[in-house]
């Protein structure tokens, strides 16, 4: 379960660590999975041709299980609310980053689009929106797969950008916004996310943040799935006590009143 603080964090900064969220094992099985199919040698860095792997949706057993601990699901429920999300039963791409010099050109500061526009396809993420009721995402999460120090392209987090966001996003109610200026967010002070293989970083879906190259000695294996919406947020209407923390976010950002 998240403590007082950790929920406070939450709301404040957007963001929360969980280590050990699984175990170092499941890590460990996964990493062998994916490692086989970037075509790469582990002991051979001669093998290690491109600077970034993309790998797409995997949904093998240890996967799953790595995404529906008791940890996890425990922390859904304290942040978005008991049955308001999707159970994952795939962990999305996997951006495997292997040490590198130069940049990658993939490297940029933005928050994650949810939903398509009216005239977007569905299959082409650049004409996708996000709204102030941040429509069908209730998490950003990033699962460590491996051990992730300062230098092994870390997550850059911007600490308390999703209140910016939120104000950013309010105008535009329910349509949302498809691009936007994140310049407001430039004087955020700038956290990584780094942590043991088995961490989790549960985010606010507002939260801007950005990869990074790889200045390390060992590739970087993260997944960057979304928690996915059964109902949606709501942020006016409720009684006391009965906003989650997302919600309670976006809320103080707006102005509204504590309740």
């Amino acid at each position: 379960m998240l403590t007082d603080d950790q929920i406070r964090q939450f709301i404040d900064e957007g963001f929360v660590k969980l280590e050990n969220a699984f175990s170092p094992e499941l890590a460990k099985q996964c990493r062998d999975i994916l490692w086989a199919d970037t075509g790469c040698d582990p002991d051979d860095p001669s093998t290690w041709k491109e600077s970034v792997v993309w790998l797409w949706d995997y949904d093998q057993e240890p996967f799953v299980t790595a995404a529906n601990t008791p940890t996890l699901h425990a922390a859904f429920d304290q942040l978005v609310g008991k049955d308001r999300w999707e159970p994952r039963y795939s962990l999305g791409t996997f951006p495997i980053r292997f040490p590198a010099k130069d940049d990658t050109g993939d490297t940029g500061w933005h928050v994650d689009a949810s939903f398509p526009g009216p005239d977007a396809d569905p299959n082409d993420f650049s004409g996708w929106r996000i709204n102030v009721y941040s429509r069908d995402r209730a998490l950003l999460m990033l699962f460590l797969f491996s051990d992730v120090g300062p230098l092994d392209a870390p997550t850059r987090i911007r600490v308390g950008s999703h209140r910016e966001v939120a104000r950013i996003l309010a105008p535009a109610g329910e349509a949302g916004l498809e691009s936007f200026d994140l310049s407001a967010t430039e004087g955020c002070e700038e956290v990584l996310a780094t942590g043991r293989a088995g961490t989790v970083f549960l985010c606010h879906p507002f939260l801007v943040h950005a990869a990074q190259v790889n200045r390390g000695t060992r590739p970087r294996f993260l997944a960057q799935p979304p928690l996915y919406l059964y109902e949606p947020f709501q942020l006016d209407g409720k009684d006391e006590g009965a906003y989650v923390p997302v919600e309670e976010a976006i809320r103080r950002a707006l102005g509204k009143p504590e309740v």
